[in-house]
């Protein structure tokens, strides 16, 4: 008989259908008969944190405070497990929006230092080339490189990780004041980051937006995006990501 895990899944923020991705995430879930999901709004997550396996989140522009950085870095450290999709690292500020100027402000530095990465740009979506960087480790065995269309993130790095997967981009991306993904001699995908006796997965495929994401800006959006969410590769990864989280 297994034992019963409790999951923290935090699914909030801006400019993404975050109904969308909180619904898929729990489908998966749910293929876990063990696992017992409560759902957040941010990163305020209390006690609930200290009895949880692991922690999902996909969020956009929402970070945690210092005292909840101190309790993550501590439930990490003793060995939480912590798998973060796409916008997690993600702080956004629209300088102007004609002609489009977006920065990705440095206002969270010990969030950030947590996951690993801060979000700096991304061109517009498009497809590219997903590259298997480690074809050896159980996250990424079997797998093959793999066409997807996704918003491409470009990060600043904050620490060490270990490459899962990874793209190819060196263009500028004039939209975002921010170059310092440049520095990257490739830009990851997907990457393991140790903890102490704890570890996070980052994979920042997964965007998706519906008509009405983009408010204030624009009261509807004209495209429906689902993006990597409509790739097969891509819930593969999503279940190995939660199997290695419950530590399966």
């Amino acid at each position: 008989m297994s034992q019963r895990k409790n999951i923290a899944l935090v699914c909030a923020g801006k400019y993404h259908d975050i109904d969308y991705a909180r619904l898929e995430l729990l489908k998966l879930l749910a293929e876990h008969p063990d696992a017992r999901v409560t759902v957040h709004d941010n990163y305020a997550l209390g006690d609930v944190l200290d009895d949880c396996a692991c922690l999902i989140s996909y969020t956009c522009d929402v970070v945690a405070g210092a005292d909840d950085c101190e309790r993550l870095r501590r439930w990490l450290a003793a060995g939480g497990r912590w798998f973060a999709l796409h916008g997690t690292n993600s702080v956004i500020e629209f300088v102007n929006t004609r002609p489009l100027e977006i920065a990705t402000p440095d206002t969270a530095p010990e969030f950030m230092q947590l996951l690993g990465s801060q979000f700096q740009a991304h061109p517009p979506i498009c497809s590219y080339t997903v590259n298997i960087a480690d074809r050896d480790h159980p996250l990424t065995a079997g797998l093959e490189d793999f066409q997807t269309t996704d918003e491409m993130y470009l990060c600043k790095m904050t620490g060490d990780y270990h490459l899962l997967l990874s793209c190819d981009y060196t263009d500028p991306v004039p939209e975002f004041t921010s170059t310092d993904w440049q520095h990257n001699a490739v830009q990851p995908v997907m990457y393991l980051q140790d903890h102490a006796d704890g570890n996070l997965l980052y994979l920042t495929l997964g965007h998706c937006r519906g008509h009405y994401d983009m408010q204030p800006l624009t009261d509807y959006y004209p495209n429906v995006e689902r993006c990597s969410w409509e790739v097969p590769e891509y819930h593969e990864l999503l279940r190995r990501g939660l199997k290695w989280a419950l530590r399966k």
